[in-house]
């Protein structure tokens, strides 16, 4: 990043390919998984085109986008308000360690505290992926007593 600044802004349609490619990305260090770009892309479309199942927010410097996250919603009615899930986090490999997460949170809780009935953030993280927990630890998230269990179909 040179001297440019950084901005924050909502992902819209034309966003598709550059969230689809971080997307990939991401899954691929962090999780070696090979994502279908087909799935991965329908996925991405369907969330940008209704706001009730997620939105994105995109970092741009340099005239480009190099971060994004994606935020999905639970109801929790222990607090009579919602849980907004952190997903899909990625900074490109030439920008990180700069802050730019650290940015896209920090917009994410601004966000949340205007919206008044957040109650909370939450992400999961690869078990031994320790540099990513460094970080969401610095910015004052704490571990979960909650373990994370699925299925998938």
């Amino acid at each position: 990043m040179n001297d440019s600044p950084l901005t924050i802004r909502p992902a819209n349609a034309a966003d598709v390919d550059t969230i689809a490619e971080f997307n990939s990305v991401m899954a691929l260090e962090s999780e070696d998984v090979t994502l279908d770009q087909d799935v991965l892309k329908a996925g991405v479309r369907a969330a940008l085109a209704d706001a009730s199942l997620a939105f994105y927010l995109i970092a741009e410097a340099d005239g480009a986008p190099v971060g994004q996250l994606m935020v999905t919603f639970e109801w929790s009615d222990w607090r009579d308000g919602w849980i907004w899930w952190v997903q899909s986090v990625y900074v490109k490999a030439g920008y990180r360690r700069r802050g730019i997460y650290r940015r896209l949170y920090g917009h994410l809780q601004e966000m949340a505290a205007q919206q008044g009935n957040v109650r909370g953030m939450r992400l999961y993280v690869m078990r031994d992926n320790a540099v990513a927990k460094r970080t969401y630890e610095s910015l004052g998230m704490a571990h979960s007593e909650y373990d994370l269990y699925q299925t998938d179909f």
